[in-house]
C-alpha cells in the first residue's frame, strides 16, 4: 500500500526535526564532554551546539552529504565510459589546459 504524498512529506518533516536535534544534541554533549578540559572553554547549550553544528555545515560541507562530486568518483567513471574516444581525446585537450598535471599530455583519468 502506497503512502499519499502528504503523508510522505509528514514522515519525512519529522524524521528531519528528529535528526536536526540529535545533532545538536550531539554537537552539545561532544563539546561539554572535550572542549571545556582540553581548552579551557565554557560548556554551551542545545541552541548554541545547534548553531555551530549549522556553521561549520556552511563553511565545511553541505547539508546531506559529502564535499561534492570529485573528477574520480563513480559518477565521473559513469560519464567517462559512456564517452566515444573522439570525445575521451576532446575532454582531455580541453582539461589539459585546466589541469595539466590531470590531464596534460593526453594522460587519461584514472579509472575507477
Amino acid at each position: 500500500m502506497r503512502m499519499n504524498r502528504g503523508l510522505r512529506m509528514l514522515r519525512m518533516a519529522v524524521i528531519g526535526v528528529a535528526a536536526i536535534t540529535l545533532a545538536g544534541w550531539m554537537v552539545s554533549g561532544l563539546w561539554n564532554w572535550l572542549i571545556p578540559s582540553v581548552f579551557g572553554l565554557h560548556t554551551i547549550g542545545f541552541w548554541q551546539a545547534l548553531g555551530l553544528f549549522i556553521l561549520s555545515r556552511v563553511l565545511f560541507g553541505r547539508f546531506g552529504g559529502h564535499w561534492g562530486s570529485k573528477m574520480g568518483g563513480p559518477r565521473f567513471a559513469r560519464g567517462w565510459n559512456r564517452l566515444t574516444p573522439e570525445e575521451r581525446q576532446r575532454f582531455r585537450e580541453a582539461m589539459g589546459s585546466r589541469c595539466p598535471s590531470r590531464f596534460g599530455e593526453g594522460e587519461a583519468p584514472e579509472k575507477v
